[in-house]
């Protein structure tokens, strides 16, 4: 038996070894592999890359304390395509189908970023976690943001260009909202883990732009339309402006951008509203406008002393009606115990207790 089994062929297969020092045209070689193969998967000519040999080559330059120039070589192999191919193409872009081609190129850059991780993997698991730098894939996330977002010509026009479509939708036209929502997504991305680059790039200059154009529409609402008219409009725009946040802005504008419609809307023009001379609160109260009321109630709940303002206009009035009852009593009944305002009769009742009995569904004792 032992004779066989010395005469047997061994069949094992056996794992080349890595050289136990690697000499500087080595590394080089392999870095140029390496930097060969990253070009191939930005230009989309992937097929015939071996991953399992690419994977094992950069594993050998980690390996062999050649993290560095791995990492640094990568840096530049993005940056250089993204400036010199992408970028060239996206600026060629800017007055002819904008966002498409940008967003073809930020599903491609992700798409190669996904592919060069995964051959990279080593390097992230050992190199970048050693020295504390950013993994491979939210690398190349920073350089697509420095050098394509916010290069100058593309950055202003981004803006300026989904700022437009969201005026122009306000204004009721018809916008492309998957472009615009492919934009904002890809903002949000780009500030890996926080809302820095979508809010800086695009929500704070939205959020700017929302209360100029409110403060001018609430105006010419406000001259054109009688009060119950004009809370109407303004609790719709409130609608429409979160349905927008909600549907192709980032869910997380909703808040801001509502708050912005109730300080347009509703704080700035409390006072006026009420108070307007043949339509506002007391005009509602005469001609017994319980839902206007209602409505108005729910809007002026959302704004700092809304309720207050209402409540400082109808005790007014409560005291006027209170004043002409005791005035025109001329048959010794106590005036001052009762109002009747509507349809219904309050006894000794204030404007903070009117409002709750009025919108709070309390039945007052008569």
């Amino acid at each position: 038996m032992s004779g066989i089994t010395k005469g047997k062929k061994d069949t094992k297969m056996r794992i080349r070894a890595f050289p136990i020092t690697m000499d500087e045209k080595y590394v080089n070689n392999i870095w140029t592999l390496l930097k060969n193969a990253i070009q191939e998967i930005q230009k989309k000519n992937n097929s015939g890359l071996s991953f399992e040999e690419l994977y094992r080559n950069a594993y050998t330059m980690v390996l062999h304390k050649h993290g560095e120039k791995l990492y640094t070589g990568l840096r530049d192999v993005v940056t250089e395509h993204l400036v010199l191919k992408v970028r060239v193409e996206v600026v060629d872009a800017l007055h002819n189908n904008f966002l498409q081609v940008l967003n073809n190129a930020w599903n491609d850059h992700q798409t190669s970023m996904v592919m060069i991780r995964d051959i990279l993997m080593y390097m992230d698991r050992v190199y970048v976690q050693q020295n504390n730098v950013e993994n491979v894939y939210n690398l190349g996330l920073m350089i697509f943001r420095d050098q394509i977002i916010r290069f100058p010509l593309v950055h202003a026009h981004l803006r300026d260009t989904l700022l437009t479509m969201v005026a122009k939708e306000r204004k009721g036209e018809v916008v492309d909202r998957g472009a615009v929502k492919n934009a904002c997504q890809m903002l949000m991305i780009l500030g890996i883990d926080s809302r820095s680059v979508y809010e800086e790039d695009f929500e704070k200059p939205f959020l700017i732009q929302s209360a100029e154009f409110y403060r001018l529409e609430s105006e010419k609402f406000l001259a054109e339309n009688s009060a119950s008219v004009y809370i109407k409009k303004v609790e719709a725009r409130i609608l429409e402006e979160a349905e927008r946040a909600t549907h192709y802005l980032d869910k997380s504008t909703e808040e801001p951008i509502v708050k912005v419609l109730e300080d347009e809307l509703i704080r700035k023009h409390m006072k006026t509203i009420v108070e307007m001379e043949n339509s506002g609160v007391v005009h509602m109260l005469k001609n017994n406008k319980s839902e206007d009321l209602a409505c108005m109630y729910k809007l002026f709940c959302r704004v700092p002393d809304g309720l207050r303002t209402m409540c400082d206009c109808i005790s007014a009035y409560l005291r006027e009606q209170g004043k002409a009852l005791v005035t025109e009593d001329d048959s010794g009944t106590n005036a001052i115990t009762f109002i009747q305002v509507g349809s219904v009769t309050f006894i000794q009742v204030d404007a903070v207790t009117f409002i709750r009995l009025k919108f709070i569904k309390v039945t007052p004792v008569i």
